[in-house]
């Protein structure tokens, strides 16, 4: 008798052994879009969040020093106290009136700085010259960061005064020589002036470093 066999009980065709060549071939197609993929993402990142500065002069010494090189991040960090900003100084804030209440703004130095942010809208900002000390919401700022005292002032304002929303006040490190917030080229800062909020440096002279290491310090606080 003739055996028939049915669908359900059908052999199943032998498998075919993979091809060793076309596996690697796709494995190495996956490891080339994971690298285009992280190359887009980082063009991306360096054009619109991330941007390479350069320091030009002694005014945030010794935080900073000439020639340093910074990345600046330009889109989610805020200015808050104690951050190091890049500020493109076109205009320059002023009080109208003895009260300290209005404000209208002035040409700037036309120049990019880079600072450290010391007040914000709303923070009482006081010098006082004679002791070098400042303070902020009447606090005694500690400041581990400066050169000197800051025993200079360029006639800018009268202290004490609360700095008013849309601005900030900035002050070099290097306080016996900077311009900053404390002379009327910078004055109060407008909020959007500011480029971008200093986060890493990457790179120093080779004369002002120890080892190669020395070329990188986190700048965020």
């Amino acid at each position: 008798m003739e055996e028939t066999l049915h669908p359900e009980t059908e052999q199943p065709e032998e498998e075919r052994p993979e091809n060793p060549g076309a596996a690697l071939f796709f494995d190495l197609l996956d490891v080339l879009q994971a690298g285009i993929t992280a190359i887009f993402v980082f063009v991306l990142m360096y054009a619109y969040a991330l941007q390479p500065v350069n320091v030009d002069g002694t005014s945030m010494v010794p935080t900073l020093y000439d020639t340093d090189r910074l990345v600046m991040e330009k889109l989610f960090l805020q200015p808050k106290d104690g951050r190091i900003v890049i500020i493109d100084d076109e205009r320059a804030g002023h009080f109208l009136d003895s009260s300290y209440t209005s404000v209208y703004e002035t040409s700037g130095l036309d120049m990019v700085l880079v600072k450290r942010v010391i007040a914000t809208a709303g923070e009482e900002i006081r010098i006082d010259t004679e002791t070098g000390s400042v303070y902020v919401n009447g606090e005694l700022r500690d400041e581990p960061y400066i050169a000197d005292p800051t025993t200079r002032d360029d006639g800018a304002f009268t202290y004490p005064f609360t700095v008013p929303e849309g601005y900030i006040f900035v002050m070099g490190d290097n306080r016996l020589h900077s311009t900053d917030s404390r002379n009327p080229g910078v004055a109060l800062v407008p909020v959007k002036q500011v480029l971008g909020v200093a986060v890493v440096r990457v790179e120093r002279n080779a004369d002002l470093r120890t080892s190669w290491l020395d070329n990188f310090d986190w700048l965020l606080t």
